[in-house]
């Protein structure tokens, strides 16, 4: 994961305030810069670190931030960079695995302007966008929308539909999509390498966390069943679905599958794509369900049988403040 540093966007790649009708400097102000770390023993240590680095965005007058969750995840400090140059300690709220948005809450005040929520199932290709990151319109890049389509992570990952933008914005995570009239239209996840060879970077669209909002904030995640979590590192390879990593002490490691097993079948029912693999294996049952699988491995074919698992479980507990 990129740190953030002393650097800027190139010039020619930058937002220019003239080719927008809201007050762009204002705006980028709520984009703010966020630090985290996270205890030596965390479960995500090994994955993503210690120390994280990325952005978030005030979506609320109280000092309440919206990011991308991997960077909060297990977070013991959070420090929150704003753009009238202060550092403030923050606590993490909420994590919901299933949309991959978190929420950060400030300890200390906040002045910055909150950004309202736009509609992210409104946005079209090829529509103007500002994808921005803490420290204004020099961080931050002049983008298109250049893809609206399903997603799915090797990490057991689905959205129906992201948003694709390009140019990439090179320190994606927890930046802002921020459309036409200075609304929040999602927040950045990914950087990827498009079929063109060019890098986009993927999107959480805004209105994923509308009607799951309130949950996070009250209990911390959205309420109701719990997906069924195996804990294995899935590639689509050639069509192929390839085990290319195992959790550490999850279900799958438990149930003894290997590197490089071919995942063919869940339940006795063939898997077409990484998202139809995950798709079927939550749709066995909640977590803790028996999730009957099917591989091949070397030239054998073996059925395992995963007890699956609630994959928050395995996360160490945000500290109280």
């Amino acid at each position: 994961m990129p740190s953030i540093g002393d650097w800027k966007i190139p010039a020619a790649a930058q937002p220019r305030p003239t080719d927008y009708a809201f007050d762009l400097q204002r705006t980028l102000q709520s984009v703010v810069g966020l630090r985290a770390i996270m205890p030596a023993d965390a479960f995500t240590a090994d994955t993503l670190g210690t120390e994280r680095a990325g952005h978030g965005v005030i979506i609320g007058d109280r000092g309440l931030i919206l990011t991308v969750g991997y960077l909060i995840t297990e977070a013991e400090q959070i420090w929150l960079h704003l753009a009238d140059g202060r550092a403030v300690p923050a606590t993490p709220i909420g994590f919901d695995q299933a949309t991959g948005f978190g929420l950060v809450q400030a300890l200390s005040r906040i002045d910055e302007p909150p950004l309202p929520f736009g509609s992210s199932a409104a946005v079209r290709l090829g529509d103007p966008v500002v994808v921005g990151g803490a420290g204004g319109i020099r961080r931050s890049v002049a983008a298109r929308v250049a893809g609206k389509q399903e997603f799915a992570g090797y990490w057991e990952y689905v959205l129906d539909e992201a948003i694709f933008t390009a140019p990439s914005h090179p320190h994606w995570g927890g930046t802002a999509l921020i459309g036409a009239r200075g609304e929040l239209l999602g927040i950045g996840s990914l950087q990827l390498e498009a079929n063109s060879g060019r890098d986009i970077n993927m999107m959480i669209p805004i209105d994923l966390l509308k009607p799951i909002m309130d949950d996070m904030l009250t209990f911390g995640s959205r309420r109701g069943p719990v997906r069924p979590w195996l804990g294995m590192y899935v590639a689509d390879t050639e069509e192929r679905m390839v085990v290319m990593g195992l959790a550490s002490r999850g279900p799958a490691q438990r149930a003894r599958i290997e590197t490089g097993d071919i995942v063919v079948a869940v339940n006795g029912e063939r898997v077409e794509s990484l998202a139809d693999l995950f798709r079927k294996i939550w749709a066995m049952g909640d977590a803790g369900t028996n999730v009957p699988l099917t591989l091949v491995r070397g030239e054998r074919s073996i059925d395992v049988v995963v007890q699956s698992a609630d994959r928050s479980a395995f996360l160490k507990r945000p500290r109280a403040h």
